[in-house]
């Protein structure tokens, strides 16, 4: 493939939000490697071309590939940075590492279109996997976390989303792909509900209804914001772009939270600086309302991989 050329994207690792999505996980049956990446290919064509198919309703999806299944799936070529989600824990703030082999994420501003595409793939699969995990999430009030607060502010916007989250000339084969990292938060509302409105901004780092970022001189050093803003050692903003959005029912409910970019790196240092925090041990407060139930890692390739990959 020319090297000028980028491969097409899988159209949901980029896309703008929905009012509805689906999560399928799936781990492989043993041996069935031959018969699995042609059928992994068929999927995200499907998933491509069901874009246009409901384009009314903004139809976008990807698949992506476990770190620990990639080689068994592609064995002669693995991204360079694609390796098992990194767990962490400190105190009572966790990040557990529970991997998958296959992640199919849709999303649509049609839940009943989600429900049957949801179906046609899991029947697409039959006899190769068994899903192991299935969530749906929605769009909360205008575009916010189950917390109150609007979700997603700080992510790029136009064409820097791809520039943020699809992997370039840095690993040729790889390009238009996405490292994917997803966590399943469960929040404790009524913990959280229980903070006056000032201190839930104060944790947050911005405004609650209006949503305005606070002054950088007043950020707490343990806001969510001032913990995930990051720079790298050549002062550049180390992006992710989001596709996270509130999920469950009122027994269990919060985030999954979606990170895709071209590196592995920024959602590590991310996370690190979350649940570890800074020399002085300043960690994200946000922690204290919510805790990680999953932590997974994935590559989404372009879809040109996968096609020449069967």
């Amino acid at each position: 493939m020319d090297s000028q050329v980028m491969p097409r994207e899988q159209l949901g690792v980029c896309a703008e939000g929905n009012l509805h999505s689906v999560y399928l996980m799936f781990n492989a049956n043993e041996g069935v490697e031959s018969e699995m990446r042609p059928c992994v290919a068929n999927v995200a064509q499907y998933i491509y071309e069901l874009a246009d198919q409901y384009s009314d309703s903004a139809f976008n999806g990807f698949v992506a590939i476990g770190a620990n299944y990639w080689d068994t799936l592609y064995p002669n070529a693995r991204p360079e940075q694609l390796k098992p989600f990194p767990a962490m824990n400190k105190g009572t703030r966790e990040a557990p590492a529970i991997e998958y082999d296959l992640f199919v994420h849709i999303r649509c501003d049609r839940f009943d279109i989600l429900h049957l595409v949801a179906n046609e793939v899991n029947q697409m699969f039959e006899g190769l996997v068994e899903l192991i995990d299935e969530e749906r999430g929605f769009r909360f009030m205008d575009a916010r976390d189950l917390t109150g607060f609007v979700d997603g502010t700080e992510n790029p916007k136009g064409r820097s989303r791809q520039e943020v989250a699809l992997v370039g000339e840095e690993d040729g084969t790889f390009k238009g792909g996405s490292y994917i990292h997803v966590q399943k938060f469960a929040h404790n509302l009524s913990k959280w509900n229980r903070l006056p409105v000032k201190k839930q901004e104060d944790v947050i780092g911005r405004t609650k209804v209006d949503n305005i970022e606070y002054a950088s001189a007043d950020k707490p050093l343990t806001s969510h914001i001032k913990r995930v803003n990051l720079k790298d050692s050549e002062g550049k903003s180390m992006e992710i772009l989001r596709q996270s959005m509130p999920y469950g029912s009122v027994k269990e409910q919060g985030l999954m939270f979606i990170s895709t970019c071209r590196n592995s790196v920024n959602f590590e240092k991310m996370l690190e600086s979350m649940v570890y925090g800074d020399a002085e041990g300043n960690h994200d407060h946000l922690m204290h309302f919510t805790q990680a139930l999953t932590g997974s890692s994935f590559f989404a390739p372009s879809l040109d991989f996968m096609i020449a990959a069967e």
